[in-house]
């Protein structure tokens, strides 16, 4: 665990798939074509305390969704880039834009089409139920599984190795 704290204390950048990490994966479509996703609240808030310590975060997903949209812009996350089937020209133009090196970046994925990414990152992250040659590749494994806490995981375990965990939850008492 040592190894994953000294990589995620470098982190300035946390960016996370959406479909099978921020959800469980599931596509609910009406009948009109709308899509639905269901996020997990406490993932949300994790985000939020993530970025109030400075961390930056970002999304690629391969999916185009208005609700990913809506929700990403509540959570004040303004680096989102849909509809990325090829994920990693995203990745590199976030990282560029940014001015950070690979190194100062964590990504976090569930499926083979996030490993491209996850091969470059400082800190490769599978969610609890990413597939079994995702894991292979990852540096960490979150407890929990995607759109079930797994991003929490993230942001809580980025804190503490930065040292802020600890500040971030006494400021709620």
């Amino acid at each position: 665990m040592q190894d994953i704290h000294t990589k995620a204390s470098a982190v300035k950048l946390v960016i996370f798939d959406v479909d099978g990490v921020l959800t469980d994966g599931s596509l609910f479509l009406g009948d009109d074509g709308q899509e639905y996703k269901a996020f997990n609240s406490r993932d949300g808030h994790g985000m939020k305390m993530l970025q109030k310590s400075g961390v930056l975060i970002g999304i690629i997903t391969g999916r185009t969704s208005e609700v990913v949209r809506i929700r990403m812009e509540s959570l004040g996350i303004e680096h989102v880039y849909q509809g990325k089937q090829d994920k990693l020209p995203a990745y590199e133009e976030l990282r560029d834009k940014l001015g950070l090196e690979d190194g100062q970046v964590a990504y976090v994925g569930d499926d083979v089409v996030d490993l491209p990414i996850m091969c470059r990152v400082g800190l490769a992250i599978a969610v609890n139920d990413a597939h079994p040659f995702v894991v292979q590749h990852a540096h960490w494994q979150t407890p929990h599984a995607g759109g079930r806490g797994a991003g929490r995981d993230v942001c809580e375990m980025v804190l503490e190795a930065q040292g802020n965990l600890q500040v971030e939850l006494e400021s709620y008492l």
